[in-house]
């Protein structure tokens, strides 16, 4: 369904699969395209603040070639202790991260930015930061390693895959928003795109 007066046309600005499925169920048509822009913490940034700062750069460097376009960003840091937990890459890694989380909680910050470039301001960004928290069950480490190695989740921050088996490896989740912990907020967006002027519901 091409874009029209009444709806613009929606970009989700990154390359993550994810994402992608988590924003096909609202059932709007959209495009991708991967932002190129680096996504390393600045050197005393707070958790939230590099969620915050990543989710809005990412929308803003789509925004910058594509005019007339509600451009979606989101990013997802996760912390334990105040520390970032990134995503692990391999198995040892993910090993040692299910390790030092089992049996405590872990907060995971998602970040979500609506760019409208119809008005390509900075102003006309609507921004948010959705707060996640996570008990991981205290498992025993042969369990947590035959968990990785049927799912291996080594793309994901944290290790788990909620929406997969790696649920059952949680014991508890608390957010406002159940889609966030996957990587995008479908509540908040909602919101966003109805003030945007996007109609879930037509004749």
């Amino acid at each position: 369904m091409p874009a029209s007066p009444s709806f613009p046309r929606l970009i989700l600005a990154s390359g993550s699969a994810y994402r992608k499925e988590l924003l096909s169920r609202l059932r709007l048509p959209f495009d991708v395209i991967v932002p190129a822009i680096d996504e390393t913490p600045l050197t005393g940034e707070a958790p939230e603040a590099t969620a915050l700062r990543l989710a809005r750069e990412k929308a803003r460097a789509v925004a910058k070639t594509t005019p007339d376009a509600l451009i979606i960003g989101s990013d997802q840091v996760a912390t334990l202790d105040g520390e970032q937990i990134g995503k692990p890459g391999n198995h040892q890694n993910a090993l040692k991260q299910l390790q030092k989380m089992r049996g405590r909680r872990v907060v995971f910050h998602t970040a979500l930015c609506l760019w409208d470039s119809r008005n390509n301001h900075a102003s006309a960004a609507q921004l948010i930061n959705i707060q996640t928290f996570v008990t991981f069950r205290d498992l025993a480490d042969a369990e947590l390693d035959a968990y990785l190695r049927i799912e291996q989740p080594y793309d994901c921050a944290g290790s788990a895959k909620n929406e997969g088996l790696g649920i059952a490896i949680l014991e508890r989740i608390d957010s406002s928003d159940p889609t966030a912990l996957t990587g995008l907020p479908l509540i908040a967006l909602s919101d966003m795109l109805r003030r945007a002027g996007v109609l879930f519901f037509t004749n």
